[in-house]
């Protein structure tokens, strides 16, 4: 097995949670324009369902960043009965600003990014380049995670293929050389397969049954066994290579 030498992060909900620094931020939104909504306790959910293809059209290069928010906002004050804002994108910034207000990293994470030296080290993530700059310096990242690498830069969004062989390539790697950690199990752990890069499924919530032959972790503090697991296995490896190739000779 090819030594590891560079290990690649996710970053919302492996890094930074994303979800509920979103949720408090849009509940947050509606509830200073609708006091009392009867689906208050609903806008969490629909906020988080608007998300997905709003940002695949984006990704896909049917809109721009900024249209796909509109349409967003747009779509969950459709669903409550909202008037829609005369200014949307000032909307979005005052949902935003209350979004970017909760952003922290995981407590876990920086203990096991500090126990990653000899390394290379970079964050692969589907946002936008520059809202995902920005999460890595306030989290307290900046300087200590590598090079943060989205679609914008390499060309294509997980799970296309190019993400993986592009990422690898930023860090001096080979796909086989690299370890993806996300939670996104088909951009983080079956997608990088097709490429020969390992991954590592980081299950924080314990909801959804795990897929069959990838490693999995319930927090990064349990990443440096998988890794000298991994490690193990590799030296395992190499000597048994070692062995094939120069057998024993008999004592005469």
């Amino acid at each position: 097995m090819t030594p590891l030498k560079g290990i690649l992060f996710d970053l919302d909900g492996t890094l930074f949670d994303h979800r509920a620094a979103a949720d408090a931020a849009i509940v947050a939104w509606v509830e200073e324009r609708a006091p009392g909504h009867p689906r208050l306790a609903e806008t969490a959910a629909l906020w988080a369902a608007l998300e997905g293809p709003y940002l695949a059209m984006w990704q896909a290069g049917r809109c721009t960043v900024q249209e796909q928010r509109r349409l967003r906002l747009s779509g969950l004050c459709r669903e409550l009965g909202l008037a829609l804002p005369a200014d949307l994108d000032g909307a979005y910034e005052e949902f935003a600003s209350r979004y970017r207000s909760r952003w922290i990293a995981y407590p876990d994470v920086a203990q096991a990014v500090a126990g990653l030296g000899g390394y290379a080290l970079g964050v692969l993530t589907n946002g936008a380049q520059r809202m995902q700059e920005a999460k890595i310096r306030a989290i307290g990242l900046e300087g200590l995670v590598g090079p943060v690498l989205t679609g914008e830069v390499l060309g294509g969004f997980k799970p296309s293929p190019v993400s993986y062989t592009g990422a690898a390539a930023a860090l001096g790697l080979a796909p086989d050389e690299v370890l993806l950690v996300g939670d996104d199990v088909p951009n983080d752990v079956t997608g990088p397969a097709a490429t020969g890069m390992r991954s590592a499924w980081l299950d924080r919530l314990g909801v959804e049954p795990p897929p069959a032959g990838f490693p999995r972790i319930a927090s990064l503090s349990e990443l440096a066994g998988l890794l000298r697991a991994d490690h193990q296995d590799g030296a395992t490896s190499a000597s048994s290579d070692e062995l094939r190739s120069n057998p024993p000779t008999c004592a005469r």
